[in-house]
C-alpha cells in the first residue's frame, strides 16, 4: 500500500509541477509543438470519442495510459492502426506487448506520419515572385518502450519513454546554403489504473508527453503535455444481461495548449464478437461526434480483431481509421 501511495503521489506532483498556471479565460493556443502526438491512432478509441484512459487493455493502451497494458489477458498482443487525417495526411502506428508472468508487461510502439507531396518555393525576382524548389521532405515519427505492472489485484501502474523527431523541410539561407528544420528529444507517459472492487468500475489517471522544451533555431516550444482522469464501467453489470456488455467511459482532459475538455464514449458488445460504438468530444476546435464498429473472433487460442471509426470534422472531410490486431 505504501508503494501505491508513493507512485500516485509522484505522478500527481509531475502533473502539477509541469503544468503552467494559466488564467481560466485564456485560450492556451499555440503553446506546444509536436501536434502529431495528440492524434488518436486507434479506431476503437476514436469511435469512443478518445475516452480511453481506463477503457483499453490491448497494446494500443500504450498511446493512452500505459498502465492498461498490465491488464492484457494474453501473453502477446499486436495492434496496427492507420488514420486518414485531414488535408490528406496519414498516420500509421503499431504497438506490440509481451507479458512475463510475475514480472510485468513490456511494450514497443511507433508513430509514423505521411504528409504527402509538398512543393517548396523560394522568393525570386520574376513575374510570379517565386520559383519552385521541388518537393519538401517533411516527416515526423516517435518510437517508444513501455512497461506496465499490477501492484495488486486492484491497482496497476505503467510508463512509456518515447523518442520523438520532427523534420519540417530545409530553409535556403542568404548564401545559398540549406539548413534543416528539425527537432528531436524524449517524452514520457505515466499512468495508473484502479479497481475499487465494485463490479467493473475503474478509475485512472494518465500524464502524456512530459518532456523538455525543443527549439527550432531561436524559437522554443513545449511538448503537448496532457493530464487526463478517466472512469469507466460496464453498466450491464447491474442487470442480469448475458452475452452482452455496455461500456460507458468518461475522460476529463487538461491539455497544456488548450482549455479543459470532456470525452465521452459508449460501446455495446454482443456475444463478445460484435461491437457498436459512439463518442463525443466537447470544447474541441474541429472534432465532435464519432462512431464505429468492431469485430472480434477467437480461433484456436488466437484472438483476432478489426475496428473501424468515422469522425465528423468541421470544415474538412470526415476522418476515418482502421485498426487490426491479434493476440495469443
Amino acid at each position: 500500500m505504501r508503494k501505491i501511495k508513493f507512485m500516485t503521489a509522484v505522478i500527481l506532483l509531475l502533473v502539477f509541477a509541469a503544468t503552467p498556471v494559466v488564467s481560466q479565460d485564456m485560450k492556451k493556443i499555440g503553446q506546444a509543438g509536436l501536434q502529431f502526438l495528440k492524434i488518436d491512432p486507434s479506431a476503437r478509441s476514436a469511435a469512443l470519442g478518445g475516452a480511453m484512459t481506463v477503457a483499453d487493455y490491448s497494446s494500443s493502451a500504450m498511446f493512452y495510459n500505459p498502465a492498461g497494458i498490465a491488464r492484457i489477458q494474453t501473453s502477446f498482443d499486436l495492434a496496427v492502426n492507420t488514420t486518414q487525417w485531414i488535408a490528406e495526411i496519414q498516420y500509421h502506428t503499431f504497438g506490440a506487448t509481451y507479458t512475463f508472468e510475475g514480472i510485468g508487461t513490456f511494450g514497443f510502439s511507433g508513430i509514423f506520419s505521411d504528409y504527402g507531396d509538398l512543393v517548396g518555393a523560394q522568393r525570386a525576382d520574376n513575374e510570379d515572385g517565386f520559383i519552385k524548389t521541388g518537393n519538401i521532405d517533411v516527416n515526423s515519427y516517435a518510437v517508444g518502450v513501455s512497461y506496465g505492472v499490477n501492484l495488486s489485484s486492484n491497482f496497476a501502474i505503467g510508463a512509456t519513454a518515447r523518442y520523438v523527431s520532427q523534420h519540417l523541410g530545409s530553409s535556403v539561407m542568404n548564401d545559398g546554403s540549406t539548413k534543416k528544420n528539425e527537432v528531436s528529444g524524449l517524452t514520457f507517459d505515466f499512468g495508473t489504473l484502479f479497481y475499487p472492487g465494485w463490479e467493473s468500475l475503474r478509475f485512472g489517471i494518465s500524464v502524456k508527453n512530459f518532456g523538455d522544451e525543443l527549439t527550432y533555431e531561436q524559437e522554443s516550444f513545449e511538448t503537448p503535455l496532457t493530464f487526463t482522469m478517466g472512469v469507466a464501467m460496464n453498466v450491464l453489470d447491474l442487470t442480469s444481461a448475458e452475452d452482452q456488455t455496455l461500456l460507458l467511459t468518461f475522460d476529463a482532459v487538461h491539455p497544456r495548449d488548450y482549455t479543459e475538455r470532456i470525452k465521452i464514449g459508449a460501446e455495446y458488445l454482443l456475444f463478445n464478437m460484435f461491437a457498436f460504438r459512439a463518442g463525443y468530444k466537447t470544447n474541441h476546435d474541429i472534432e465532435g461526434f464519432s462512431g464505429g464498429l468492431g469485430f472480434f473472433y477467437d480461433f484456436s487460442g488466437v484472438g483476432l480483431r478489426i475496428d473501424y471509426s468515422y469522425s465528423d470534422v468541421k470544415h474538412f472531410d470526415a476522418v476515418q481509421r482502421i485498426s487490426a490486431g491479434f493476440s495469443f
